[in-house]
């Protein structure tokens, strides 16, 4: 008696719905990865200046946004300017090294700009820079 064997399938790996499967995970990483980039601060039309460098520290720093109809930010939360003395002394104590980055739109009151300078001095934060685009 004869037994016939050409009824079971040998297994195998199939390796283009393997392939499909790496590739959607690979996109799929790359997306997340995308949009894990930091952005403290709200987005605005920055000044642009020749001399702008980039700083290596500014991913630790908080961000103060001034809009260009006044609106004051603490990275996203909107706050009144009463707020910010209050917000950035508790930004200073839980700071070992606090650093401000003022993310001013160009279009923005100069005369609120420079307050909101001016509050993060009189608090005592020393680093305080000014967020600008390349020329």
């Amino acid at each position: 008696m004869r037994l016939e064997t050409h009824g079971f399938k040998k297994a195998r790996i199939e390796i283009v719905p393997l392939i499909d499967v790496v590739f959607f995970l690979l996109a799929t990483f790359v997306m997340v990865s995308l949009s894990m980039t930091r952005n403290q601060g709200m987005q605005v039309q920055l000044p642009s200046a020749s001399t702008s460098q980039s700083s290596p520290d500014s991913e630790k720093a908080l961000t103060l946004t001034v809009m260009d109809n006044g609106e004051i930010f603490y990275n996203k939360e909107k706050i009144s300017a009463s707020q910010l003395p209050f917000k950035l002394q508790s930004f200073k104590a839980s700071s070992k090294d606090p650093k401000v980055v003022v993310n001013a739109a160009a279009d923005a009151d100069f005369k609120q700009v420079v307050a909101v300078l001016d509050e993060a001095r009189k608090i005592g934060i020393s680093r305080v820079g000014i967020s600008t685009t390349k020329k």
